[in-house]
């Protein structure tokens, strides 16, 4: 029988990195939360919406999963070398739809606007698409921690869509 060498653990400066990596996007991430106020009597709570919205308690558990996975694809595609052109690159993108992200409160909630709202995430959306073909070129594992959250995204983007048709 053969016995396959275990790797090393990683140096703790990496796990410290990836650490820091993860709590940077869950508190930048939860920037939008300043203005996002659900709760009864608020704006968003007068609000028609569709029959598929996700109750109110999933909201929060899942931006954490998905700021955390966007942590770790980050840490991912940093650690594959800040110096090569495609990684730059990928950062880049990733640095942009993560700021539309993060507005996405302030039009939505903030300005209480659905259309605003609505424009940027499309336009997050299209982001987080490169994102994960740019992520993709430099580390696989990093594009395919982000599925998660086009996926949740897309909702979001039916969920603002249809909050607009039907509060004219």
């Amino acid at each position: 029988m053969q016995y396959m060498e275990q790797p090393p653990p990683p140096p703790a400066h990496s796990v410290l990195k990836l650490i820091g990596f993860v709590l940077l996007c869950n508190i930048l991430g939860g920037l939008g939360s300043i203005v996002t106020i659900t709760g009864p009597g608020s704006w968003y709570a007068s609000l028609v919406k569709p029959s598929f919205t996700p109750p109110g308690w999933v909201f929060a558990p899942v931006w954490i999963t998905l700021f955390t996975l966007m942590g770790i694809a980050l840490y991912l595609v940093w650690e594959s070398g800040r110096e090569r052109r495609e990684v730059k690159t990928a950062l880049g993108i990733f640095g942009v739809q993560f700021a539309l992200n993060i507005l996405w409160s302030f039009l939505f909630f903030g300005m209480r606007s659905p259309l605003l709202g609505l424009i940027d995430i499309v336009i997050l959306w299209v982001l987080i698409a490169a994102t994960i073909v740019a992520f993709y070129r430099v580390r696989k594992a990093a594009a395919y921690l982000l599925i998660p959250y086009i996926c949740w995204v897309s909702i979001a983007t039916a969920l603002t869509y249809n909050i607009l048709i039907l509060n004219p």
